[in-house]
């Protein structure tokens, strides 16, 4: 309630100039936010104020990282995101919260650099993985069950929630209802799309998730004709992909991360089960379609990105052993 030039929150009044209320938070324009202390019985810390470039770079200078050139430090933070940027200080930053000495910041400008140009190559290469994955689950499903079958709850496992996949379907309708290819189908079929017309409409989590709703038969031939593998491992491997490639999609860290799906490598595989980016490129490996292309193409590009940078990288950072060519070349 406004009493002239105050307002009055719950019996008390404060200047109407300094503040203005978001949701349960008083926000003071002044000097951040003032905690509300009776909300579950939390104490709040008082939200940061935003800081300008220059005194970024003095933040970046009190941590003990070396900055040789203030104005380039600025014109980088102008493209980074200092809250992102940050996120590269962990691998230097030691137990009680303090940083190792002497770390140059141009180091870590290079592994953000590095992080980014990684990023490239696991896209393309996961692009590859995507589309053949499409293409092998619309033409088996197509064969085998029609080409509307992915329609029947019939076809699918205990564990499918048909009511859930037909409102995915409708979203995917929707998101594309401009599109040539379904304003076609609407028009010619009433609507119907077959597997191989509706399946490009999937995202990478979506393919994961028709794959795993299969009935037990069709999950062991797609594995073991297709991948070569067993129905566990090639659910755990899509998982990851899906993690990998929303992570490069949305420019996400990789390097120094640890990745919430776990991968779970074959049997005969000397490589350990982590949550490593290493591990990760393994699932790679292993999804690739083309093994040739593999060599040639994807770990030439790795190993240059990685020959580039490795004045300033660690390979332990991103769960590399020392001879990782060797674990990676097919």
């Amino acid at each position: 309630r406004l009493v002239g030039s105050e307002m009055c929150i719950r019996d008390r009044c404060v200047p109407w100039g300094d503040i203005f209320i978001l949701g349960e938070i008083i926000v003071d324009i002044s000097d951040g936010v003032r905690e509300n202390h009776s909300k579950a019985g939390h104490d709040y810390q008082i939200i940061k104020q935003p800081k300008t470039y220059e005194q970024q770079v003095e933040l970046i200078k009190e941590k003990g990282f070396i900055v040789n050139n203030d104005t380039e430090c600025i014109s980088f933070l102008k493209q980074a995101n200092y809250y992102r940027l940050s996120a590269y200080f962990l691998p230097f930053r030691k137990k009680n919260g303090t940083y190792f000495a002497d770390i140059s910041f141009n180091r870590i400008q290079r592994i953000y650099k590095f992080d980014s140009k990684l990023r490239g190559v696991l896209f393309n290469c996961i692009e590859r993985i995507e589309l053949h994955l499409r293409t092998q689950l619309a033409y088996y499903c197509g064969h085998v069950y029609g080409s509307l079958g992915y329609m029947d709850k019939s076809i699918y496992n205990k564990k499918h929630n048909h009511d859930k996949f037909r409102k995915l379907l409708n979203v995917c309708i929707e998101e594309n209802k401009n599109s040539l290819v379904v304003k076609h189908h609407k028009e010619k079929y009433d609507g119907k799309f077959p597997i191989w017309v509706i399946i490009e409409f999937f995202s990478m989590g979506m393919l994961s998730y028709f794959y795993a709703d299969l009935q037990s038969g069709d999950q062991k031939y797609i594995a073991k004709e297709i991948y070569d593998t067993s129905v566990a491992c090639l659910k755990s491997w899509l998982r990851c992909i899906t993690d990998l490639r929303n992570r490069c999609a949305h420019y996400s860290r990789l390097y120094y991360w640890s990745f919430t799906a776990l991968p779970k490598m074959p049997k005969e595989s000397v490589a350990p089960q982590n949550r490593k980016f290493f591990s990760q490129i393994l699932v790679l490996k292993l999804l690739y379609p083309d093994k040739k292309e593999w060599n040639s193409k994807v770990m030439t590009e790795l190993r240059a990105v990685i020959e580039e940078y490795e004045d300033d990288i660690s390979l332990k950072h991103i769960g590399f052993p020392q001879d990782w060519y060797e674990q990676l070349e097919r």
